[in-house]
């Protein structure tokens, strides 16, 4: 799953490349980026979210209690329902949108986002019936072709930066256009590519009518309130944008470019380690395992936690070399770069909430507990605009960084507490031990990788690409290895496991 979810990752770096060498961080690039957010908050929310979140547990429960017939039964009704749903609220979207451009006068900026935003709303019908059917193939046990469906979606919306936006004008706001295209044409690529490995499993879809029917009602019914547990973070965002764009124009561009880097690590081990808890946890949960529940669930959060804070060490102590190596050409320059890496450093110290969060509210999902997670997001939700309101102005990126930060840790303690308080025991007293051998090596591995970047920028600089290079990665290496260290030196068994793997494949690959 990680190594798919690596791909896709990956060549969403490569696409973030691409559209900052095409726009940087100019006025356009966050009329852009502020049209995107609104149709992939749907992606958020259902691809990573609420709907597989209320989704599989229920057909978990259909497969073991009443077969593969009522089973797929069941997904066509939601699948139905999702059609049927969606398209409505886009037919009305894209009216609305049509109706205020031709009524009222807006500034080309304002004017620009809400064209785009008319030509991307088609993509939220199309990635939330990739996401039924993506949830589909995990609970079928799925993970690794189902995941390399965004890897496709990334590389229809690279394409479309070199293929469609140089033939729709010579001007920035009339190219921005070839983008919004690629981002449909995306959409449509990645819910098609999951249907083949779910055709082998004998799944066919034929139209069940969701009105009245008991599963899509309790699939409904659960996800609102899930699309707010498990994505208070990306509502945040979204929010907190709107208000930005309006306050300086380049702040959305900017603070995304920070996003997106961050979304690396976070995608690599929170979401994919998530996107396997879930029907995991749901069917030990089904069973009233929950001696297994908890293990499985602290071990998944010691993995993570390892991950993570080795990935926060080093986007922090190296923010700017990073931003520098990936994002500056073209039209993104270095003062763009510095912009970036300040929200990326302020931005990595809740690296670790971030994905927490997402694999703490699943386990609430996984005991068919909703409400929870909701009522810890909602309060963290307004804890974020306020502090998103009172840090932006004088800090522009860099203050939306900080409150996301914070009201990420609230939510994290806030799920942690109350699961706790719902299984009696969370059984997290291994994990507690194993943050306090990992946080101190990440603080030390940070400040290795930060005093040899300083020594490197000091006497190399960074005037060629191999440069720049060496500026991330020698750094970068030697933080690895003092954090690897002493992590195994400490006892840290996602450390002695990982390398027991390694060592390993290395064998098979040598024996072969």
């Amino acid at each position: 799953m990680a190594g798919a979810t690596m791909t896709s990752r990956l060549l969403g770096v490569a696409r973030e490349i691409a559209y900052a060498s095409f726009m940087g961080n100019h006025w356009v690039a966050s009329a852009f980026q502020l049209a995107f957010a609104v149709p992939n908050l749907f992606r958020r929310l259902l691809g990573e979210g609420a709907l597989t979140a209320a989704f599989i547990p229920i057909f978990k429960q259909k497969e073991m209690n009443e077969g593969d017939v009522e089973m797929w039964r069941a997904a066509n009704a939601v699948i139905s329902a999702v059609v049927l749903a969606t398209a409505a609220i886009t037919v009305l979207a894209v009216l609305g949108i049509s109706v205020a451009l031709a009524v009222w006068p807006y500034k080309e900026e304002t004017q620009l986002m809400l064209l785009l935003l008319r030509m991307m709303f088609p993509y939220m019908p199309l990635v939330c019936l990739a996401a039924v059917l993506i949830g589909m193939a995990n609970a079928r046990g799925h993970f690794f072709v189902p995941a390399l469906g965004a890897a496709l979606l990334n590389v229809v919306m690279i394409a479309s930066v070199v293929v469609l936006a140089p033939r729709m004008g010579t001007s920035l706001p009339d190219q921005i256009r070839g983008l919004a295209i690629g981002v449909v044409l995306a959409g449509l690529a990645q819910a098609f590519f999951q249907l083949p490995s779910l055709q082998r499993e004998g799944y066919f879809y034929e139209w069940v009518s969701p009105w009245r029917n008991p599963t899509v009602r309790q699939v409904f019914r659960k996800m609102l309130p899930g699309s707010i547990g498990v994505a208070a973070f990306q509502i945040n965002v979204l929010v907190i944008s709107f208000a930005s764009f309006w306050f300086e124009k380049t702040i959305v561009a900017t603070f995304n470019y920070s996003v997106r880097l961050m979304e690396f690590p976070q995608g690599l081990f929170g979401i994919s380690l998530a996107t396997y808890l879930l029907p995991t946890l749901s069917g030990l949960a089904a069973e009233k395992k929950y001696g297994e529940f908890r293990q499985t669930l602290s071990q998944g959060l010691s993995y993570l936690a390892f991950a993570n804070l080795l990935a926060a060490a080093i986007a922090l102590s190296l923010a700017e070399p990073i931003v520098r190596l990936i994002f500056e050409r073209g039209k993104f320059g270095p003062d763009a770069t510095h912009r970036v890496a300040i929200a990326l450093a302020c931005l990595a110290p809740g690296l670790l909430m971030f994905s927490m969060n997402n694999i703490l509210a699943r386990a609430f999902f996984a005991l068919n507990d909703i409400k929870t997670p909701m009522k810890i997001s909602v309060v963290c939700l307004g804890l974020n605009l306020v502090f998103a309101l009172w840090l932006v102005k004088p800090y522009r990126e860099a203050g939306l960084a900080v409150a996301n930060t914070l009201s990420a840790s609230f939510n994290t303690l806030l799920l942690a507490y109350a699961l706790r308080r719902k299984l009696s025991r969370a059984g997290m007293t291994q994990l507690i031990k194993t943050l306090m051998v990992l946080a101190p090596a990440a603080l030390i591995a940070g400040l290795v990788a930060a005093s040899i970047a300083w020594f490197w920028e000091k006497h190399l600089g960074h005037v060629s690409f191999l440069v720049k290079l060496g500026a991330v990665f020698v750094p970068g290496c030697a933080g690895v290895l003092v954090y690897w260290f002493l992590s195994l030196l400490g006892g840290v068994t996602a450390a002695k496991e990982i390398t027991n793997f390694l060592l390993r494949a290395k064998g098979r690959i040598g024996l072969g």
